[in-house]
């Protein structure tokens, strides 16, 4: 194999720790398959050392990702196949870890980017009052504002977390539900529950929506407040008009932090209907204290197969 030049590049990577590597190259060395076929070269390995060959480019790749692996295992972290694809969309630039400032820490685990654009976003969460995270499901848009969110509130930075989202599938259909107002709305903010209960333990999740430090509402419970030392969290934005959109993001009080987040390819509005994301976009492009980082399907963090299901609607839409 050659980088195109004619040159064909071969490495020996030893490491010091034979205990590690069994657990660097996993069962049956089923970690090395998969950074083989993530970036197509051939590793062999005998003794404490492991031979690299391919493409010069993915070769320096394969070498650098091995190290940041055993780093975490140095560090007595664990390395599993959602580690080694980090480690790979990172191109290995992630040992010693993360700047401890990226390190989300919340009563139940400490987060971390898995992508360069993850760790844009978490830049722009600590530095803007206001942030647009914007692009396909799977890229850790929404899990990541509540990481920030409750990190935020644990230290004390913050005094309550707002979650909200559209109810838009609902539509004018909400009344015929079943149930009360919570029974109505709850299928709608499930996800903003699933990310919380990752993050705190349940009887803390319902002790702190009991007193209202943490509130799941949809989004025309928002209208007539202003929310005031808070992290407010607006999910699934392209699915809000522009005068809700206007009317959400004036919510934004002295010393709270907004999170907007959104896939303009996933519009449930009626047809012909302008999105509030879109709309905001376009508005507020340039302003200062205002953050859009823009994520694509390179980032997609979640099984493998999600990456080729975002590839695949892409082209197809793409097509004319």
């Amino acid at each position: 194999m050659t980088d195109g030049t004619g040159q064909a590049a071969n490495v020996t990577r030893e490491f010091d720790d034979n205990a590690l590597l069994q657990m660097l190259f996993g069962p049956h060395h089923v970690h090395l398959e998969r950074i083989e076929q993530a970036l197509g070269v051939s590793l062999r390995t005998r003794g404490n050392a492991v031979a690299i060959s391919g493409e010069r480019p993915r070769v320096e790749e394969a070498e650098a990702v091995l190290d940041t692996l055993y780093g975490r295992l140095r560090r007595g972290e664990t390395v599993d196949a959602a580690d080694i694809d980090t480690a790979i969309r990172m191109g290995g630039h992630v040992d010693p870890g993360p700047p401890g400032d990226l390190v989300l820490r919340t009563r139940k685990r400490h987060i971390g980017p898995r992508s360069p654009t993850q760790a844009t976003y978490m830049r722009a969460m600590q530095d803007r009052e206001l942030v647009f995270g914007l692009g396909p499901a799977g890229t850790g848009k929404t899990y990541l504002a509540v990481a920030q969110a409750v990190s935020m509130m644990i230290k004390g930075e913050v005094d309550r977390l707002v979650l909200s989202r559209p109810a838009v599938e609902a539509g004018e259909r909400l009344g015929f539900l079943p149930g009360d107002l919570r029974e109505k709305v709850d299928p709608y903010l499930r996800p903003l529950y699933d990310a919380l209960y990752d993050m705190l333990p349940g009887d803390q999740v319902v002790k702190r929506l009991s007193s209202g430090e943490i509130e799941v509402a949809p989004l025309a419970f928002m209208r007539g407040r202003t929310l005031a030392n808070s992290f407010v969290i607006l999910d699934e934005a392209q699915n809000t008009t522009p005068v809700q959109m206007k009317m959400f993001l004036t919510r934004l009080g002295e010393g709270s932090r907004m999170v907007v987040t959104g896939d303009l390819s996933q519009v449930d509005l009626p047809a012909g209907a302008r999105s509030g994301l879109r709309d905001a976009i376009e508005t507020l492009d340039g302003m200062e204290g205002v953050g859009f980082v823009q994520f694509t399907d390179r980032d997609v963090v979640r099984h493998g197969l999600v990456t080729k299901i975002v590839r695949a609607y892409d082209a197809r839409e793409a097509k004319p």
